[in-house]
């Protein structure tokens, strides 16, 4: 995991990511700060509900898609596709 700059505190949320469709428990990940959520780093999803192909194992529909972000692997959220239990938006 990357180091942060000297000084600054980010808290971590433990947020449950469902599929807006069918309410198909996707992710538990550990979100950095406040804010909607746009992306997910793999290497913070700590259990995958979902086959890794980014798709609802219920309902087949796509909720991400595949990219690298600084050098990391994302999943990049299409929004209005999921929503999030736990994180209380800034």
């Amino acid at each position: 995991m990357p180091t942060k700059s000297v000084g600054k505190k980010t808290k971590i949320f433990k947020i449950t990511i469902y599929c807006k469709n069918c309410d198909q428990l996707l992710y538990v990940y550990q979100k950095e700060g406040p804010g909607s959520l746009v992306k997910c780093y793999e290497d913070r999803i700590t259990k995958d509900y979902t086959n890794g192909d980014l798709k609802c194992s219920t309902c087949g529909q796509d909720f991400a898609r595949h990219a690298v972000m600084r050098m990391r692997p994302v999943h990049k959220i299409i929004q209005g596709k999921v929503y999030i239990r736990g994180h209380v938006k800034k």
